[in-house]
């Protein structure tokens, strides 16, 4: 049988340059037009500039087989070939040659002229090309090895039904190892949220943590951080990992208003002002992906981030006007006593930072290659945390499947050191509540 000739989006490049290895034994062809794009964008400070420039590596390397023009053998066998634009090349009525996405669809359709015998597929992550494709009788489908299943999106949280024994059994000895919960298909990953449903006495369940050998009650049900209290079972899980210190690193998804943020907040400044087991408390959110200054904004520092981090700064003006919160402290002299920064984290990039409680929002928008330059920075001593709402995205290259939250979520469920969990409820009030789930 024929191989297949797939012919690739820059798109595809920009989000995993390793993309052009995933073929197999077929052909693949990069239009040229792909390449001007790459090249347009290999300065940027970001994760798109970082995989510009992979992509221009890898491709630099293939040259020494030969004239990328020509095609030049892969390792599995795959051929991999630079299309340059026909001289007759034709363009489907109503589309311009002047968009670079047409001038590759055109490249696709062209070489499905070439080889009739063979299957042409354009590979693009970008649905509106690909509508565009089927329209012309193109066939086209989306590159998924960089790209998370619905079933391997990790949530941190399992439920499994026992006999009510179990249940007492677990309380009576302050936890219990997987084997003796009577459940054979169980799996359960370290740091991972349990709750115990009994399956003979109605209305009896149990909450706990497995910790890599057990899974053991929850140490901070009781807990309240800043007058902060949780108000619900996810948020009283968040609580278990922010305020565990051998977990160093936290991952916490979930729609707007379910409190990620603020429950981050209240227990990082309880961590740094009560506790003092951290030297500070370091907040920071992405202004625009990751990279993209705002020098060329007007006004002092501070004045420019205000806008971004008001956010912040509204979950610290509540935390510090809570009734049950007995701290005196203001939010200027937490900033003076340098216990609180909140930054741009585009500032944070190439520092080392040890000794603090850090909280990155918003994280959903950042790629997994920005989150591994964040996670790297992290110092001895540190504790990081990361929220974010992974159906609310505003990188136009990333979604629920692919964005740096849900990745790193998905890396670290296996590792002691991490800790994940998906906030469902909504807490900021009964109008917001309503709004998230019928608009």
């Amino acid at each position: 049988m024929a191989s297949k000739i797939f012919v690739l989006d820059t798109n595809v490049l920009l989000m995993d340059p390793m993309a052009i290895y995933s073929f197999d034994e077929h052909e693949i062809v990069i239009p040229l037009p792909v390449v001007e794009e790459i090249d347009n964008l290999k300065n940027k400070n970001n994760s798109i500039g970082y995989n510009a420039r992979e992509t221009s590596r890898i491709l630099n390397d293939l040259r020494s087989k030969g004239r990328l023009n020509e095609g030049v053998e892969l390792p599995d066998g795959g051929l991999l070939r630079l299309v340059i634009d026909f001289n007759d090349m034709v363009l489907p009525k109503g589309l311009s040659f002047t968009k670079m996405d047409n001038r590759i669809l055109s490249t696709a359709i062209n070489i499905k002229k070439e080889e009739p015998g063979r299957e042409v597929i354009l590979v693009s992550n970008d649905i509106n090309l690909r509508l565009i494709a089927d329209a012309f009788g193109l066939k086209a489908e989306e590159h998924k090895s960089s790209r998370l299943k619905d079933e391997d999106i990790y949530t941190g949280i399992k439920e499994i039904d026992v006999p009510s024994k179990v249940i007492d059994l677990f309380f009576s000895n302050e936890g219990i190892p997987p084997e003796d919960i009577n459940n054979e298909n169980i799996e359960l990953y370290p740091q991972e949220m349990v709750q115990f449903n009994a399956i003979d006495v109605e209305n009896k369940h149990a909450l706990g943590r497995y910790d890599g050998n057990r899974v053991v009650p929850f140490k901070f049900l009781r807990k309240q951080a800043w007058g902060i209290k949780p108000r619900n079972r996810e948020q009283s899980m968040a609580f278990e990992l922010l305020l565990n210190d051998d977990i160093k690193l936290v991952t916490l998804a979930g729609k707007a208003g379910t409190g990620k943020t603020l429950l981050a907040l209240a227990c990082g400044l309880a961590k740094v002002t009560d506790e003092g087991r951290y030297n500070r408390l370091l907040v920071a959110r992405p202004v625009v992906p990751m990279g993209n200054d705002i020098g060329f904004l007007p006004g002092s520092k501070e004045e420019k981030l205000q806008p971004w981090m008001q956010p912040i700064f509204d979950n610290l003006e509540y935390i510090l006007g809570q009734p049950d919160n007995s701290s005196d402290y203001s939010f200027e002299y937490l900033v003076d006593k340098d216990l609180i920064q909140v930054e741009a984290l585009t500032y944070i990039r190439g520092r080392s930072i040890p000794g603090q409680f850090i909280i990155i929002d918003e994280a959903q928008n950042l790629s997994s290659h920005e989150i591994k330059t964040i996670i790297t920075r992290v110092g001895k001593g540190s504790k990081i945390v990361l929220t974010g709402d992974p159906y609310q995205i505003d990188n136009p290259y990333l979604d629920l499947h692919n964005n740096g939250l849900t990745h790193l979520a998905h890396k670290f469920h296996q590792e002691k050191i991490g800790g994940h969990v998906t906030l469902v409820k909504g807490e900021r009030s009964e109008l917001a509540e309503i709004a998230s789930k019928i608009l």
